[in-house]
């Protein structure tokens, strides 16, 4: 189902001024594993092609919970020879930038993800060939292309030093980090990688899903694709909370956040909760000095992609007014298979 909220004449109107399109949120992909080996020491080529990058859960290959399309990608994605999607600048380029008119494409490169590997040491060195990655075969072959500051998120300190590494280069607008981490996202053990992105003007982008060693929801695994799809903002919700209160904003008053694929809806609901409960309790969190949806107003951003879309378009518009259309960034999560 998908929902006009804009009037078609307001549309029009925006199509004379000719404008482009901002997609947040454009995954990449290596082609196969040893298209990474360029990037790599002789140490970490052998180690990958011997052991792979050891995820947090207890599988060695593919992911704890199967994906409801292969890649979780949709067909039209594939490239015409077979490969993978995601994997070829020049087709991702014609079947999207070009006829939808996009003019700025952030690439959030997830996998691999360095931030989910076992191996602190190695999870290092796959950040960094990931990012050289990105440069050589994406940003530097297409102007419209940024990328995203990839971290082993796990080692605040490795994750910092890669940060300060790429800061000031024209490739990259953020840092990335995945929502289900080892601990909440709050935790001062994160706190180096926040320090190190405000001190660059650098905002942390977060991205739904991933793993932290844990199942997806507090109580277990899903029997269902459909719950995992479903549920995955309630760790965007533990994480977002977990910030405000633990006093990450108050301490970093120039950081911002982009919460991407995360849905949007929740927001409203989650900040009033917080102001309720923080007004009765604060003397728990006397490091905040404002209400917990005022940290939230000011540094927090979300992206459009996956939209919740209910039967009659003015609860959609009600929502909007309460986050904020300004707090909104157009996304469309390709290649996969709800873009």
């Amino acid at each position: 189902m998908n929902i006009e909220v804009r009037d078609r004449n307001q549309i029009k109107a925006a199509a004379r001024v000719g404008l482009a399109i901002a997609d947040g949120d454009i995954h990449p992909r290596p082609k196969a594993a040893n298209s990474l080996d360029p990037f790599l020491s002789e140490r970490w080529r052998r180690h990958y092609a011997t052991y792979g990058a050891l995820p947090r859960h207890g599988y060695q290959k593919g992911p704890a919970y199967p994906k409801g399309q292969p890649d979780a990608c949709r067909r039209d994605t594939y490239l015409p020879d077979g490969g993978k999607p995601g994997t070829d600048v020049a087709f991702m380029a014609a079947q999207h930038l070009d006829p939808n008119n996009v003019e700025l494409g952030i690439l959030n490169a997830i996998t691999p993800s360095p931030g989910a590997v076992q191996n602190l040491d190695f999870g290092a060195a796959l950040a960094r060939a990931m990012n050289e990655w990105q440069v050589a075969e994406w940003t530097e072959k297409d102007a419209r292309l940024k990328a995203s500051i990839v971290v082993p998120y796990e080692d605040g300190r490795a994750a910092a030093a890669e940060i300060e590494h790429w800061a000031g280069s024209p490739h990259f607008v953020q840092v990335l980090l995945m929502s289900r981490t080892a601990e909440p996202l709050g935790q001062r053990r994160y706190w180096p990688i926040y320090e190190a992105a405000a001190r660059n003007n650098l905002p942390i982008g977060i991205h739904a899903f991933g793993y932290g060693g844990y199942p997806v929801t507090g109580s277990g695994w899903p029997s269902y694709y459909i719950e995992e799809m479903s549920g995955h903002a309630q760790c965007c919700q533990a994480l977002l909370s977990s910030m405000v209160l633990e006093g990450v904003f108050e301490h970093f008053p120039s950081l911002k956040v982009v919460l991407i694929e995360s849905g949007f809806a929740w927001l409203p609901a989650l900040s009033w909760r917080l102001d309720r409960n923080w007004k009765r309790m604060r003397d728990e969190t006397p490091h905040l000095k404002r209400l917990p949806s005022e940290y939230i107003r000011e540094h927090v951003w979300m992206t459009t992609q996956p939209m919740e879309e209910p039967e009659r378009r003015k609860h959609l518009t009600d929502v909007i007014d309460w986050i904020g259309i300004d707090r909104l960034m157009f996304a469309t999560d390709y290649p996969h298979w709800d873009f």
